[in-house]
This record gives C-alpha cells, structure tokens and sequence, in this order.
C-alpha cells in the first residue's frame, strides 16, 4: 500500500468515526432530553424551571433523534461511498449546531445551565471543522468522499465504537444526570446494553468478514480462473 493510499484509507477512518460518533452522540442526547421535556418537575429545582416551555424541550427531543438517525443514515453512506455523503454529512452537522445552540441558550436562560447539551454540540462543531478542512484542495483529492468506494473497514470500526460508546454512556454522562443520588443515564440500561452491543458485534463481525474475504482473494487456488461455481 502507497503513503497516499494508507493517508486516504486514514482521513476516511477519522471521517466516518467522528461522523458515527456524532451521530450516536446527538441521537443519546434527543433521547436524554426527553427526562426534562415529559417530567420537568419531577428532578427538584434544577429542571422545574423548564416546565412553562415544556412544548420546546419536546421539540429538542424530536429534533436530537432526527437529527442524530440523520447522521447515522449520513456515516451510512460515508462508509459505501455514494456521491451523496459529504452533502448529507456537512447537512447534518450544520443542523446539529444551530439546533444544539438554540437548546443551549435556552437552557442557560432557563435553568442557568446547559449540560450535557454542551458536550453534544462542541462534539458536533469539532466533526464539522473536521470535515470543512476535508474540503482543502490537497486533502479533499485524497480523501474525496464522493468520488465512490466502499469503506468497509472505516465502517466496521466505527460501529464498534460507536457500541462501546453506548455501553458506557451511563458512567461517562453521569455528572450531568444524577439527581437525587439517581444515575438517570442509566435509565434505558437494557435498551443501551442491546444496541450497544448489537453495534459492537455487527462491527466486529463485518470486520472478520473483510479479513476473510481479502484472504480469500490472496489465495491463488481461489482466484477468479479458480473459484468453483
């Protein structure tokens, strides 16, 4: 494999990684808001000033889940290549800020705090300034998202991540979802532990399905004059 090559194969693995963890990300985030948007009271004082707005914190939730499948359905086509993928992926971050700045303010203005939204939407901007410098002429010949490609490995990766991400939401976001001595990030402990590990094991089985087929294609008394019918 060339120097180009492997430097490719490596800015599409960054790509596509941040892209499915953003994704997750502001899809967990959707999901999360819903705790605020139907029980605004039902946290003490830190949340009950969000109850007169309750019909906004709803809409957060309906946004974050769209927004977060969109850039999951974006990483999608990021990993087969269509010509598509850039377009849908620069969409959906774009949407993912203003919608996360609008929530942040009003948050702030609210409640005087905006965690765990904040964390979602530097996560978003940081995946966009990323793939805005994937546009610089140099980088975007190599790293070109539309030009087509399967990135089979890239993808098998990022689900794994993205599982191992699920899995461990409950720790990493509990500071910001502890009210009461209850760890409210643990509230869909069964669902998170499902998908998550659906996610992991997709990952690592697409992965040994590459490894396997590449193998395959080595072997000489497999080749395409021998492959049996």
């Amino acid at each position: 494999m060339s120097h180009n090559s492997f430097f490719a194969k490596f800015l599409r693995l960054i790509g596509i990684v941040l892209m499915a963890l953003t994704g997750g990300f502001t899809l967990l985030g959707g999901i999360g808001t819903s705790c605020a948007a139907f029980n605004p009271t039902g946290f003490g004082e830190s949340m009950a000033p969000l109850a007169p707005f309750q019909w906004l914190y709803i809409l957060f939730v309906l946004t974050g889940v769209v927004i977060g499948a969109w850039g999951i359905w974006a990483t999608v086509k990021l990993v087969k290549g269509t010509s598509d993928s850039y377009k849908m992926s620069i969409q959906a971050l774009i949407t993912g800020v203003v919608i996360g700045f609008i929530h942040i303010y009003a948050s702030r203005a609210l409640r005087g705090k905006s965690m765990p939204v904040d964390a979602v939407v530097y996560t978003t901007i940081f995946t966009l300034v990323i793939f805005l410098l994937f546009r610089i002429p140099g980088i975007w010949q190599r790293v070109n998202f539309d030009k087509g490609g399967s990135n089979g490995t890239a993808g098998g990766v990022a689900a794994i991540i993205l599982g191992l991400f699920t899995l461990t939401v409950k720790h990493t976001m509990a500071s910001t979802h502890t009210w009461g001595g209850v760890n409210y990030a643990d509230a869909f402990n069964t669902a998170m532990m499902l998908i998550g590990s659906a996610f992991v094991l997709s990952g690592m089985g697409y992965l040994i399905r590459l490894i396997n087929i590449r193998k395959i294609g080595r072997t000489p008394f497999l080749s395409s004059q021998h492959r049996p019918l």
